[in-house]
């Protein structure tokens, strides 16, 4: 079996894998790369590679492709679907059309599913296959989603991914997958380190290809469907016109106290970074708390207005830099700058602050449970009587919730807090955040979770 010097390049937070593949001549390929090129044009420059070919499995929902800004700066050629109708200069592939990268080629595999439009790309050395790079049609034991069209698409859609992952399952038992999407992707993907596979092992363990037919693959996939951010619903549509091509890396410009003031009373939002202690000693009223991490990207892209202005607030020790490339390559381009000084500047100002309590297992007794974690998680164990809603989708039941004493709970805290912001910006008060999870309550109290939804 023929192997091939390729270096994963894995997006921890968005949950994603893109692949540098060294061709062996002083070029490389990239696959499904995003607009922050950072490690990607980092691992090439270890290896003294250009980056030559840039091939996009699909239209991504989840975030900016890089394959533009490759194709202007680099001079890189672009390959993708022909059926994606992209705006902007690529090599438009069908099914079996194949591209010479010197020595081994490419061959376009029509996959539709995940999008109507998605190809996975087989890697061959002369005739003989060494790895499928699928996208977001075959992951490590599972498929990915296929609601991010629209509703009516979704069934139609799932069964374009059973006959797909069939003619996937068709290729040799040997021959190395490597999925984009992976553990902690919206994009669906079950949890384990595993990020790739081979057909061989995915035809014995991935439940999907289980199915006894077409209706029971369609019902285990679109069963299993969680939520997902809306950004997820416009991104498509920015790679298919071709994102804007960057001059300069993104960076937020400082701004002082009066101007902060004078953008917030124009509508524009606080996003505060640091973390969760540090938010709840002290905080601009009305900042929306996302703490600087690698899932922030995703929360970012879920909880801010991608039409309003948004300042950061940050941390002596937090990286402007990470801050800024994790908004822009989901396509959040609205951050108008950071508050220079942080909250030191902001109190020595004197302006007005607001804290938010923080309080250990055994605190809570009287007072409403919020948990904001995912619905399975939710399921799988919960504070007995606690009131379920996903971070996501609070600032929509915000204003139906009482307006009692109430503990907000996720897993760990970060998302609690985040919670704890939106509602504190719709007029909640007494909000506490438990510092912790439901087995930190369950260990304190001697007393079981309650499963199920």
């Amino acid at each position: 079996m023929s192997t091939v010097d390729l270096v994963p390049l894995i997006d921890e937070g968005l949950g994603n894998s893109a692949y540098l593949v060294d061709l062996g001549d002083g070029r490389a390929l990239v696959v499904d790369v995003s607009l922050d090129l950072r490690a990607t044009q980092q691992a090439a420059r270890r290896r003294g590679l250009t980056v030559a070919f840039a091939a996009d499995t699909h239209l991504h929902a989840d975030f900016v492709s890089g394959a533009r800004q490759l194709s202007a700066t680099e001079g890189t050629r672009v390959l993708a679907s022909a059926a994606g109708h992209r705006e902007f200069r690529h090599t438009g592939l069908h099914d079996e059309d194949e591209v010479d990268l010197g020595g081994l080629r490419l061959r376009a595999l029509a996959t539709p599913g995940h999008t109507h439009e998605h190809l996975s790309f087989l890697l061959l050395d002369g005739d003989q296959p060494v790895g499928v790079f699928t996208g977001g049609s075959l992951l490590v034991g599972s498929a990915a989603r296929t609601d991010l069209i629209s509703p009516e698409r979704t069934e139609p859609l799932a069964r374009q991914q059973y006959a797909s992952l069939r003619r996937l399952a068709g290729l040799p038992d040997e021959v190395t997958v490597w999925p984009t999407h992976g553990a902690g992707s919206f994009c669906s993907a079950p949890p384990g380190a595993q990020r790739t596979s081979t057909i061989g092992a995915q035809k014995a363990t991935n439940p999907l290809l289980q199915a006894e037919d077409e209706d029971a693959f369609v019902a285990a996939l679109t069963g299993s469907l969680g939520s997902f951010p809306d950004y997820f619903l416009r991104l498509a549509e920015v790679n298919r016109r071709g994102p804007a091509v960057l001059d300069t890396d993104p960076a937020p410009a400082g701004l002082d106290v009066a101007r902060v003031r004078a953008l917030l009373a124009e509508g524009a939002h606080v996003v505060d970074v640091r973390p969760v202690p540090e938010f709840a000693a002290g905080h601009i009223p009305g900042a929306l708390s996302i703490p600087l991490r690698p899932v922030f990207a995703s929360w970012l892209g879920w909880l801010a207005d991608p039409e309003r202005p948004l300042i950061v607030v940050r941390g002596d020790e937090q990286d402007p830099a990470e801050i800024a490339w994790q908004a822009t390559k989901i396509g959040f381009d609205n951050i108008v700058g950071e508050l220079r000084g942080g909250m030191d500047a902001w109190t020595a100002d004197e302006q007005d602050i607001t804290a938010t309590r923080l309080v250990r297992a055994e605190e809570i007794n009287q007072q409403n449970v919020l948990d904001v974690r995912q619905v399975p998680e939710f399921a799988a164990g919960h504070v007995p009587g606690s009131t379920h809603v996903e971070l996501g989708s609070l600032t929509d039941h915000a204003e139906s919730l009482p307006r009692a004493p109430t503990v907000v709970m996720c897993g760990h805290g970060e998302r609690a807090m985040g919670a704890a912001s939106v509602l504190e910006r719709a007029g909640h008060r007494d909000l506490s955040i438990l510092e912790g999870g439901p087995d930190d309550w369950a260990q304190v109290t001697g007393r079981p979770l309650e499963h199920g939804v």
